[in-house]
């Protein structure tokens, strides 16, 4: 039996923040239902090395065995390499499994979702730094639930099934990459995180 989790980092998407609806769905979950577990969503930089700094920097204290990291989308990509190094739990929401590729065409100034007049710049180096973090195949499929939606209007949910398909699957059909319905796979993800 998996020890109960008593940190739970949530990483956002590409130009996503802590606001986005999933974030904070989770957020008040866990305020409200689990005070005790120690909650952290923190906003990324753009360059994927920066953003695994600071997450290694931020968990470099935290108790593997009962860690659990829950990312979205590129979030995903993040919350793989997080889980790989970490040998923690991880939930995976419509994961971008080859964002090196993905995000080439944008490179130059983005707007944030949640704050069109924030901008930022996806640098040209910052792909490589994507292809530098792929991880191989994973280490503990069973670590894993991974929440993929075929009607994900962004990625190829068969990518993403491939990739994923030792770990545990929640194949939706229908649905969107922001996964609209997220409270409808709430308590299967609490469940698989034992936070229900």
């Amino acid at each position: 039996m998996p020890s109960p989790i008593t940190h739970l980092l949530y990483l956002h998407g590409f130009r996503s923040s802590p606001q986005s609806a999933k974030a904070r769905t989770v957020a008040t979950h866990m305020a409200s239902h689990h005070p005790e577990v120690h909650w952290w969503c923190p906003q990324l930089p753009p360059s994927p090395r920066g953003a695994m700094q600071v997450l290694m920097d931020g968990i470099r204290d935290w108790p593997r065995e009962s860690m659990a990291v829950v990312g979205s989308s590129l979030g995903g990509f993040y919350a793989t390499a997080v889980a790989e190094q970490a040998s923690c739990r991880a939930v995976l929401l419509n994961p971008a499994v080859n964002p090196a590729r993905d995000l080439e065409k944008y490179i130059g100034e983005q707007t944030s979702w949640h704050d069109p007049a924030e901008r930022f710049f996806f640098k040209a180096e910052f792909v490589g730094e994507l292809r530098d973090l792929e991880c191989g195949p994973l280490a503990r499929p069973e670590n894993y639930l991974a929440v993929i939606a075929k009607g994900d209007e962004v990625l190829d949910w068969r990518e993403m099934h491939a990739r994923y398909a030792a770990t545990h699957v929640r194949l939706l059909e229908g649905g969107d990459h922001a996964l609209s319905d997220f409270d409808d796979h709430l308590p299967s993800i609490l469940a698989f995180l034992g936070l229900n």
